[in-house]
C-alpha cells in the first residue's frame, strides 16, 4: 500500500517533496522506476528546494530538452509522459504547478527497424542440434504464432488446446473483466493465438505428459530468496518459468556472430511471420486478425517485405511479351 505524505499547502511545496510525493502514490513498482528518471532528472536540473510554484513552464520545457532533447523518440516520449503526469497531479490536489508547455510536443514513433528473419534462416536455427528442445519450440511457437514473446513465455499446460493448435494469450494491454485489485489472468479477456505443425509436433515432447503449470520452465529451482507466484511454478518439477531475460539471453548465444549482443532479438519472429505472410499474399484484414492489432498502421510496422518479393511482384507490372 503506497504511504500517505502530507503535503504543505501554496507555494511552499518543494520541487523534491513534490516529486517525492507523486512517486510514492504509484502503486506499480515498475512505473515508480519508469517514472523515477524523469521526475527525478527533470526535478534535480529545476532546482530541489525551489517552491514548486515558482517555476515557470518554459523552464520545464527547457529542462526536457535540455535532458533528453537528443535522446531516441520513445524515450523523449516516456519522460515527457512522466513530467506530464507529475505536474498534473499536483495541479489536481490543489496545488501550484506549472505546466509542460505546448511546444515540448508527443513526437510520432518511428517505423520499427527490427529485421525480418528469412524463413531458412528460422528454420535451421531450429534444426541445430546444440539449440535444446525448449528453445526450439519456443522460436516455432514464436513464429507460428506470430505473437509477442511475453504472451508465449507467460503460457501454462492448461492453456493449450493441443488438439486445436491454439491457446488463450493475456495480451499487451488486456481489458479487465472488472475494477478490483489482486486481478488474476482469468479476470482479463483472453485472447487465441494459433501454431501449426511445426509447434504441433514439438510440444508434446517438451511437456512429457506434464498437465499444469509453465510451458516454458528453466532448468533450475528458484533461489530461496525469490517469490514466485503459484501460476509460475511447475506443480511437478518445482521449476519456475522461463523469463525474458533468460530466453533473450539464450537466443542472442545462439545467434550472436560478433560478441554478446548482437544477436537476434526474440520479437523478430514476430516480425518475420507476419512479413512472410504477407508475402504469400495475405490481406491487411488477415494480417490484422493474425496479429490481433486494431490499427492497420501499427501493422504496417511489422511488414518488411524482402527485396526479392519486391521484385517479384513488379514483374507482374512488365509487358505481356516479357513474362513468355
Amino acid at each position: 500500500m503506497p504511504t500517505v505524505v502530507h503535503l504543505p499547502a501554496g507555494k511552499s511545496l518543494t520541487v523534491r517533496t513534490a516529486a517525492d510525493a507523486f512517486l510514492d502514490s504509484l502503486g506499480n513498482p515498475n512505473t515508480v522506476r519508469s517514472y523515477g528518471i524523469g521526475v527525478g532528472k527533470t526535478a534535480e536540473r529545476l532546482g530541489e528546494a525551489r517552491p514548486l510554484g515558482a517555476v515557470a513552464d518554459e523552464e520545464i520545457g527547457e529542462a526536457l530538452e535540455l535532458l533528453w532533447g537528443s535522446s531516441a523518440v520513445n524515450t523523449w516520449n516516456a519522460r515527457r509522459a512522466a513530467v506530464l503526469s507529475w505536474l498534473a497531479w499536483c495541479r489536481e490536489r490543489g496545488h501550484d504547478a506549472p505546466a509542460v508547455p505546448v511546444w515540448t510536443k508527443r513526437l510520432p514513433a518511428p517505423d520499427s527497424e527490427t529485421p525480418a528473419r528469412s524463413k531458412m534462416a528460422i528454420d535451421r536455427l531450429i534444426a541445430r542440434r546444440e539449440v535444446h528442445l525448449r528453445e526450439k519450440t519456443l522460436y516455432r511457437m514464436l513464429y507460428e504464432t506470430a505473437a509477442r514473446s511475453e504472451e508465449i513465455l507467460g503460457l501454462n499446460v492448461e492453456d493449450l488446446d493441443l488438439a486445436g493448435r491454439r491457446a488463450l494469450v493475456k495480451a499487451k494491454g488486456a481489458q479487465a473483466k472488472s475494477r478490483r485489485r489482486g486481478q488474476t489472468r482469468g479476470d482479463f479477456v483472453l485472447e487465441t493465438v494459433y501454431w501449426d505443425a511445426g509447434t504441433a509436433r514439438l510440444l508434446p515432447r517438451l511437456l512429457k505428459g506434464r498437465t499444469h503449470g509453465p510451458v516454458f520452465v528453466a532448468h533450475r529451482r528458484p533461489g530461496p530468496g525469490k517469490v514466485v507466484g503459484v501460476r509460475d511454478v511447475c506443480p511437478d518439477t518445482g521449476l519456475a518459468r522461463l523469463s525474458y531475460g533468460q530466453a533473450r539471453a539464450l537466443l542472442d548465444e545462439h545467434t550472436a556472430l560478433r560478441g554478446p549482443g548482437t544477436g537476434w532479438d526474440l520479437h523478430e519472429y514476430r516480425h518475420s511471420s507476419l512479413t512472410h505472410l504477407g508475402e504469400q499474399g495475405a490481406s491487411l484484414l488477415m494480417l490484422m486478425a493474425k496479429s490481433r492489432h486494431r490499427k492497420p498502421e501499427n501493422v504496417r510496422r511489422y511488414f518488411k517485405p524482402s527485396p526479392e518479393a519486391i521484385a517479384e511482384i513488379t514483374s507482374l507490372l512488365a509487358p505481356g511479351d516479357a513474362r513468355r
